[in-house]
């Protein structure tokens, strides 16, 4: 017998497209040696050795770009195929690229893939590959193959229903960052709405790397979709980012790969319930000239002493993270006459001005009109409560915390003005970080707090009653207090999760077990039930928001 006529995949119905062309040719040698090693286990399961000497067959890998090349161009060239053949599944790591490192060539290809989707320009190279896909599936997912015809709306329900095993099925190994952040509403948004798309399974952010030397691993996530519905969806938990995955039966599987409602968190300029706003810290735009590390401002007030009352601490999110300060020049108050009489102080605001006019952006040579005043300037007049726009992942809760007005803090923090302890509470406690873990964009591997996606979408308790609020408020009180225990150590040295003291982490188990009650009475017994259950919320708080209302007859 030849145990040949029994394998049903052979090396050629494999197709590939690779930019690199030397990659090309080692893409085509390893896929003749894997050929080879199943070819061993043919022989191993049936007992009958199995070669396939000469090599007659091959796969067909083209050196191409990707999103420029008619994917289907590859498969029609096989003259044994009966009607219209199509790739049963498509897969790959596309390359990892961000928006912000992007060829000219690069942008142009997201470019002519987005037409007329807002925002496309800070996509990530990889979502051109699920457009691309996408666009693919639409097609010939819908087409009966032998006649070449389209089928009609209710035969795609049965297609879809009893059939879909022929349909081509797609899975990406990406960037975790199409999966949070704002990036989420470009690309899904398109995905959903115009090709239908619907996700059958995920790998949520784990590490991945491979053996070449110098590798360094990055943060990913692997999509499986398909522009149809599956009943057996799969979502695959890494307890960390490099533990190995369980799996999850899902009935629903949203973009942020949570079990829950296709839902898309939409830009909000302002947030649920009566809590206060939330807004960036000052953004001076001056080149540096108007700020000092402290042997700077000494340095300087040796020669301008009358500028000492104009200096005020400044802090941003590495400052207040790590407990130091630098020094500001802020003038924008001062009396023409004060500053006459201060000519090293003039020097800083002429070279302030020369700075914003040298700018090629319009709205920054404006500014050179008042060269004392910041591009944005956020001057609390009583103590406020800050949020880091960047933070480590390893920390279990992002380091917030109040400031004296006296101090300015830079763009790199975010305000809260007149805040309670109540909603100091709320967003120190684990609830608050499930939501920013999953919906908040990323630097690198690090959180990066958002105000119109984080904060405005997040959904607080729905209706806390007073004994509630009272128990949230004593235990934010709790978690001041023990940090206060500690006055020599910096709020990195106190979050670092092999420093953080004994009595900082019993305050915080203390704080989430009373927001979390603020939720509902029952606990959460992980993450995974914290975050569906705030999509549930977000989903309520929602619902009825976008309806159109019907219109009153004249």
């Amino acid at each position: 017998m030849d145990v040949g006529y029994l394998v049903q995949c052979d090396v050629d119905r494999f197709y590939g497209i690779e930019y690199e062309e030397f990659p090309t040719q080692i893409a085509q040698v390893a896929m003749w040696l894997i050929d080879h090693q199943m070819n061993q286990m043919v022989s191993n399961t049936f007992g009958n050795y199995y070669v396939r000497l000469p090599l007659r067959k091959n796969a067909t890998i083209a050196h191409s770009n990707a999103l420029r090349t008619d994917w289907q161009s590859l498969i029609d060239r096989l003259p044994w195929e009966k009607g219209r053949p199509k790739y049963d599944y498509i897969l790959g790591n596309p390359p990892f690229i961000g928006s912000k490192f992007m060829s000219n060539e690069q942008r142009v290809d997201i470019e002519d893939l987005f037409k007329k989707v807002k925002g496309a320009g800070t996509l990530d190279y990889v979502s051109g590959w699920y457009i691309k896909a996408a666009k693919y599936m639409q097609e010939y997912n819908f087409m009966d193959q032998a006649e070449g015809i389209s089928i009609e709306q209710p035969l795609r329900r049965t297609l879809i229903q009893d059939n879909n095993a022929h349909l081509t099925k797609t899975a990406f190994v990406s960037t975790n960052s199409i999966s949070q952040g704002e990036q989420v509403g470009m690309l899904w948004n398109e995905l959903f709405n115009k090709y239908k798309i619907k996700i059958h399974f995920a790998h949520r952010t784990f590490s991945w790397s491979n053996e070449a030397r110098g590798n360094a691993a990055v943060h990913v996530v692997i999509i499986g979709f398909g522009n149809f519905n599956v009943n057996d969806k799969a979502l695959f938990e890494y307890e960390h980012v490099k533990a190995e995955p369980h799996e999850i039966k899902a009935k629903n599987i949203n973009p942020y790969l949570v079990e829950a409602r296709d839902v898309i968190l939409s830009s909000r300029q302002k947030p649920f319930d009566n809590v206060p706003e939330i807004g960036i810290g000052n953004k001076p735009i001056d080149g540096g000239h108007f700020l000092f590390t402290q042997d700077e401002k000494e340095e300087f007030l040796k020669k301008e002493p009358k500028a000492s009352k104009y200096f005020y601490k400044w802090i941003g999110s590495h400052e207040f993270i790590n407990g130091y300060n630098r020094w500001c020049l802020y003038v924008g108050d001062a009396q023409p006459g004060d500053l006459k009489s201060m000519p090293e102080v003039l020097k800083r605001i002429d070279a302030v001005r020369h700075f914003r006019l040298a700018s090629t952006s319009l709205p920054t040579i404006k500014l050179a009109d008042t060269p004392t005043k910041f591009h944005v300037q956020n001057i609390p007049n009583s103590p406020y409560l800050v949020v880091p726009k960047v933070s480590s992942e390893r920390r279990k809760y992002i380091p917030i915390g109040y400031i004296d007005n006296s101090v300015l803090s830079s763009d790199l923090l975010f305000i809260i003005k007149s805040s309670r302890l109540y909603q100091f509470g709320v967003l120190a406690s684990a609830i608050h970080m499930t939501w920013v873990k999953y919906t908040c964009g990323r630097l690198k591997s690090d959180f990066r707090y958002s105000k119109d996606i984080v904060y405005n979408n997040f959904p607080w308790p729905e209706n806390p009653n007073e004994k509630q609020e009272q128990a949230v408020e004593a235990a934010a009180q709790n978690v001041l207090d023990a940090r206060a225990q500690f006055p020599n150590a910096s709020l990195a040295d106190l979050y670092d999760p092999n420093t953080m003291p004994p009595a900082l982490v019993k305050a915080h188990q203390a704080l989430d077990k009373a927001v979390d009650l603020c939720y509902r009475p029952q606990p959460f017994v992980n993450e995974t039930k914290r975050i569906e259950f705030l999509f549930e919320l977000y989903d309520k708080y929602t619902s009825g928001m976008f309806v159109e209302g019907k219109r009153q007859k004249k």
